[in-house]
């Protein structure tokens, strides 16, 4: 299997073998001799025969939000509802 991963990163750091026709690359892949699920899989264009080497199941994206959301302000307590709100553009302060 670690021969399959180094040949993928291979291919994927080689430009000529990552724009290669599946014929070519099966050709590089026949004189590397690459494991037969990745021969299948680039002749084939199917990667599931790939993950059957690997071992991989798909994975999929939970179900949660992996981004930030801005905290609400929580609401004021009972006794802090009456109270006035101070207006910005006043100073408290009277001289």
């Amino acid at each position: 299997m670690s021969d399959t991963i180094e040949l993928l990163d291979a291919i994927g750091r080689d430009a000529s073998l990552y724009r290669a026709s599946p014929q070519e690359l099966g050709k590089k892949l026949e004189q590397a001799d690459a494991s037969e699920g990745l021969k299948a899989a680039v002749a084939s264009g199917d990667i599931s025969r790939l993950f059957a080497e690997l071992g991989q199941k798909p994975m999929y994206a939970p179900q949660i939000s992996q981004t930030a959301h801005e905290e609400e302000e929580p609401a004021p307590a009972e006794d802090e509802a009456d109270l006035p709100v101070p207006d910005p553009g006043q100073s408290s302060l009277k001289l």
